[in-house]
């Protein structure tokens, strides 16, 4: 009874330090990120997703570091690295947590940073693939203020494409701010982005 005992306190003592060590290791790549060091801070989540194999959270914030810091690259050699890196741990991640709406709208980012990059050369092809994934998230998370987010600015680049009024999708963005407010995960380091976004999003309408 004595050896099982020792032997539950040792198991316990791994796990809490292992999570300590995770935890530890989250919080300076988030601090590297916001000291506008992405490289560092990719690197570092790569390192702990490389550790973490059965949680998507370290392989999604590889690919969405990657992918949010090639908005604006104009080195294709760049961007192809970045958005190639995005998309592998991308796919690492679904095969943790498959039908993940969080994933779902990191991979319509990934079209969309190609997209930005050469409308001509990938709009075609991806902007097709973007409508499904939106749907496909909104189907599945119509609560998700992320979610919500992500597709009306997708209608709305869409709309401004096509010169229709944006007017319509301004009430998706009020809807996720509302959505944001209340919107909460236990999970540890669960994304919780887009509530800035949202409202600088929000001032364009007003535009």
């Amino acid at each position: 009874m004595k050896k099982i005992l020792v032997v539950l306190v040792i198991c316990v003592t791994s796990v809490a330090t292992a999570q300590d060590q995770y935890a530890k290791g989250m919080q300076k790549a988030f601090q590297l990120w916001g000291e506008q060091k992405p490289t560092e801070a990719s690197n570092l989540f790569e390192r702990i997703a490389m550790a973490e194999q059965d949680n998507w959270i370290p392989h999604y914030y590889v690919a969405h570091v990657n992918t949010i810091h090639s908005f604006g690259e104009k080195d294709f050699e760049k961007l192809s690295n970045q958005l190639e890196k995005a998309k592998e741990f991308l796919d690492l991640a679904k095969a943790i947590s498959p039908d993940n709406p969080e994933l779902i709208v990191l991979e319509a980012l990934i079209n969309t940073a190609w997209i930005a990059y050469d409308g001509a050369t990938y709009g075609m092809t991806l902007s097709g693939k973007n409508f499904q994934l939106y749907e496909q998230a909104l189907a599945m998370a119509p609560q998700n203020p992320r979610v919500i987010l992500s597709k009306a600015e997708w209608d709305m680049g869409s709309a401004k494409y096509f010169g229709k009024d944006i007017t319509p999708y301004c009430k998706d963005v009020e809807r996720s701010l509302e959505l944001f407010a209340n919107f909460s995960n236990d999970t540890p380091f669960y994304p919780s982005w887009g509530k800035d976004r949202a409202e600088v999003v929000l001032n364009q309408c007003g535009e």
